[in-house]
């Protein structure tokens, strides 16, 4: 469970930031087609929010067992959530930024500088969770007392 809440929460946070940051950059293309490339930052910043989800992804897996313990099993599912709504919450941050910032730096360039710190201080919400999510993993190894019955 937590892998894919892992991955499809990173994932709709990247495509929903993705998809509102598209918009004004193709609508602002229109007016200055020469700006395109660098107002399409937004849209590369969102996408590495997948890239986060992944990695906690691939590290969750390489971990799960057929029998671990109940506290292994709570770590993996914390880890795999804390990334998840982090990149999720980063994905609508940078969706909301990055349609108001490209529109607004179209009709004044001055205001790219401000679009892009504002969009690294929302892509560093998905950061702080995917560093959370290992240090989980990382304390998910020091009890390995099997809780099943069998």
């Amino acid at each position: 469970m937590g892998c894919a809440a892992a991955i499809i929460f990173t994932v709709f946070g990247a495509s929903y930031g993705t998809a509102k940051s598209a918009g004004a950059i193709f609508t602002s293309g229109i007016l200055r087609p020469e700006r395109l490339m660098q107002n399409a930052l937004c849209a590369i910043m969102a996408q590495i929010l997948s890239i986060y989800g992944l990695v906690a992804a691939v590290i969750i897996a390489n971990s799960l067992a057929e029998k671990a313990a109940l506290f292994t099993a709570f770590l993996q599912l914390g880890a795999g959530i804390s990334v998840g709504l982090c990149g999720l919450a980063a994905g609508f941050a940078i969706g909301i930024v990055g349609d108001a910032g490209v529109r607004a730096s179209n009709q004044q360039p001055r205001l790219y500088t401000g679009m892009v710190l504002i969009l690294i201080f929302a892509e560093v919400l998905g950061l702080y969770g995917l560093i959370v999510s290992i240090l989980m993993l990382s304390r998910s190894k020091i009890n390995t007392t099997d809780c099943s019955n069998t």
